[in-house]
């Protein structure tokens, strides 16, 4: 039996992110164990539940990993814990573009059989506000709206008015939040900047945000809320189940630190099921990788906010580059796969691709239904998956002469993007490990000298 809610809103920007991290660290203060949760892609925000929680944030996300492994996810994730708090993503029902939401909040609050906690920005509105959730709750009646947190509530009137109108909806007024710009999390180009890089600021950002939520909310309403989600019947995910170990535990470095923070719990948890001793390194400090590496994964993150730290580190750039050189296994994804450009921004990177990466004034955002184009550590020619990208930045040329992925675009035109060199596999795309163990299984095989699904380039 888990305990959950999930916390949605109408729109972007209403106020989500602010009221789940709080109502997390709020929880937490107050003695409950929490396991947090993001709905979709975003790498974001689970940084900040980590902070409110002690725990991994965990993404859930039906587009990329399938709707029938979200239920057992979250069991995963949950474990130990006396509640669950997911945090939704843009408005309840949106979901992927030109499917019938398809990913949504609401998606997933159906998956997970979980009462929904609606917050509602209230700038500009008084009894309109009943119109509004009349809506919600009426547009799908399988979604349970189960109480309301009205925020940026501008006066004690203003307040009376919003809970007249949620009383004629029959919606109960769980937390009312006054407007004060202390409430909210740093921004960048991408959304939040990353707790990870904003330190001991992000830390007292949390805090504060959990005295507002321990102020203005009904803490008990809160719990009593997700106590009525039913017992799920759902055996958790187990890394272990799917993967098979190799022997000789080969050292798998992943990059990390403020650079490289985009990256999914269950990828380490099923690298190391592979078999793989997982070491953490980080390209802002430190020079070596780590002893006895025999294969590299590069995540995401802003690589492009730290491009003079980390050209300046030029130890690190030519023992990856060897490593490249060498044949080992290398996996980059989005800011990983800048970092291995020739140069980012004009100052030098790892060179291991013949490639320049630049900031652009365009963000490119959403799910690819993706193809793998030839045999490498990852994939196997022909492989299909689901990613998303996510980025503000241009690799020139995008893809190299075998490239990792194909698309179609939005005009139907295919798509050929990243690369495939060697051991490397470097792309824009995200991929959600879960989704495809067999590719982990895959790249820890790939660090053994015994099996190599491609021929070394030296």
């Amino acid at each position: 039996m888990v305990n959950r809610l999930v916390v949605a809103a109408p729109a972007s920007g209403s106020g989500k992110t602010t009221v789940a991290t709080g109502l997390m660290a709020a929880l937490r203060r107050s003695g409950s164990r929490v396991a947090p949760f993001k709905v979709g892609p975003d790498y974001i925000d689970p940084g900040y539940h980590g902070i409110a929680t002690g725990l991994p944030g965990r993404n859930l996300d039906p587009v990329m990993v399938g709707e029938q492994k979200v239920a057992s996810l979250f069991v995963h994730g949950s474990r130990g814990t006396d509640i669950a708090v997911v945090e939704g993503v843009m408005g309840l029902f949106d979901g992927r573009i030109d499917t019938e939401g398809v990913g949504s909040t609401a998606h997933v609050a159906k998956l997970l059989a979980a009462p929904v906690l609606f917050v509602v920005d209230a700038r500009g509105q008084s009894r309109s506000l009943a119109a509004l959730l009349h809506g919600f709750r009426g547009y799908d009646p399988t979604v349970r709206l189960g109480g309301v947190i009205l925020n940026q509530v501008g006066s004690e009137r203003h307040e009376q008015v919003l809970r007249s109108a949620c009383a004629e909806v029959g919606l109960e007024v769980m937390g009312v939040l006054p407007r004060d710009p202390a409430f909210s999390l740093p921004s960048r180009h991408l959304g939040l900047i990353t707790a990870v890089e904003h330190g001991p600021e992000a830390v007292a950002a949390v805090d504060a945000i959990a005295d507002a939520v321990a102020k203005h909310v009904d803490l008990d309403a809160i719990r009593g809320l997700a106590a009525i989600a039913p017992a799920m019947a759902v055996p958790p995910w187990n890394a272990s189940a799917e993967v098979e170990a190799v022997a000789g535990a080969p050292v798998v470095a992943i990059a990390g630190g403020a650079a490289f923070t985009f990256g999914y719990a269950e990828h380490v948890e099923l690298l190391r099921a592979a078999g793989a001793d997982v070491v953490t390194v980080d390209p802002l400090r430190d020079e070596e990788l780590p002893e006895g590496t025999a294969g590299l994964v590069l995540p995401g993150g802003f690589p492009e906010q730290h491009a003079d730290l980390l050209s300046q580190n030029e130890p690190l750039r030519a023992a990856v580059a060897a490593l490249a050189r060498s044949g080992a296994p290398i996996h980059a994804e989005c800011g990983g796969l800048l970092y291995l450009a020739r140069k980012l921004d004009g100052v030098p990177m790892c060179g291991v691709l013949d490639a320049d990466g630049s900031m652009s004034a365009k963000l490119t955002l959403g799910y690819r239904d993706a193809v793998a184009t030839v045999d490498s550590v990852l994939a196997r020619a022909g492989q299909r998956i689901t990613g998303h990208e996510f980025h503000r930045t241009v690799l020139t040329p995008s893809s190299g002469a075998s490239p990792a992925w194909q698309w179609r675009g939005h005009d139907r035109r295919p798509v050929a993007e990243g690369f495939v060199v060697g051991g490397v596999h470097a792309s824009y795309l995200h991929t959600h490990p879960a989704a495809s163990p067999d590719s982990v299984a895959r790249f820890v095989r790939a660090c053994t000298s015994a099996e190599m699904p491609y021929e070394a380039t030296r």
